[in-house]
């Protein structure tokens, strides 16, 4: 069953996207035009694994169409790009989409032990259980503007990356054990750094939502990575180099026109 498995992802990857798919990703993802030849390859590839394994289901009166599936296919695979992955998403199995914002029930424990329940409107959430949910209105604003620094499609597969090592709790698999104790250090500072911003009412680079626990911090700066790259290799350098160091991409040189260092 496995090596089974293993060989249709091998052919899958290894076989160009059709011309009508590849015309909707490069409309509707405008991100991966700039990417290397390489790169636009492998993501043809990632991109067709993804949508065999993964199952979509439209919510809330929305019709799912071919659109709608390589749209968030494409920018959920970018994040994969050179990480050398076996799989795609393991332990995702399901994508809900609504075709707007929604409400879901909140339940949180504050100060003291008490549960705090609520509803609360959201864009999208990773699921520990498996599943993953977006909002197609916001899926498209983010994929179309790549330089606002949102893109729910990008923070909900960070997620994803974060709770495929084991938590959610800021820190993928980084690989090597020693690359922990920069990663912690680095993103640590930086948590405790937009606390004080905030605080302080200073403009920050980094969205204030990455305030609300290191979970939500990697979710947003991976956001922050990929559209405000230069802005945030200045402001945070040792940052940039961490998410650089991690998805093994430099943004900020292919936005400036350049070469990417690493590969």
């Amino acid at each position: 069953m496995f090596g089974s498995r293993r060989r249709r992802r091998k052919k899958l990857r290894a076989q160009p996207l059709p011309a009508e798919a590849r015309a909707t990703i490069e409309r509707n993802v405008p991100f991966v035009s700039g990417l290397p030849a390489s790169d636009r390859a492998e993501l043809e590839g990632l991109v067709q694994v993804f949508l065999d394994e993964k199952w979509f289901q439209g919510c809330g009166g929305l019709e799912l169409d071919d659109e709608m599936r390589l749209t968030i296919a494409a920018q959920a695979c970018v994040l994969l790009l050179r990480l050398e992955v076996d799989e795609v998403y393991p332990g995702l199995s399901s994508i809900l989409i609504y075709p707007h914002a929604y409400v879901a029930h909140t339940r949180r424990q504050g100060p003291g032990g008490i549960v705090i329940e609520g509803r609360e409107v959201r864009l999208g959430e990773s699921w520990d259980r498996g599943t993953l949910v977006l909002s197609w209105d916001d899926v498209r604003k983010g994929a179309a503007d790549l330089h606002d620094g949102h893109n729910v499609v990008y923070h909900e597969f960070a997620h994803r990356l974060d709770q495929q090592a084991g938590g959610s709790d800021g820190a993928p698999d980084l690989g090597a054990s020693t690359r922990y104790v920069a990663w912690a250090r680095v993103l640590g500072a930086e948590f405790e750094h937009l606390l004080a911003d905030l605080q302080r009412h200073r403009h920050t680079v980094i969205e204030a939502y990455g305030a609300t626990n290191p979970a939500e911090f990697f979710a947003v700066v991976t956001e922050c990575f990929f559209e405000k790259p230069t802005r945030l290799e200045k402001k945070h350098p040792e940052l940039y180099d961490q998410l650089r160091a991690f998805y093994r991409r430099d943004p900020a040189a292919l936005e400036r026109g350049e070469d990417e260092r690493l590969g």
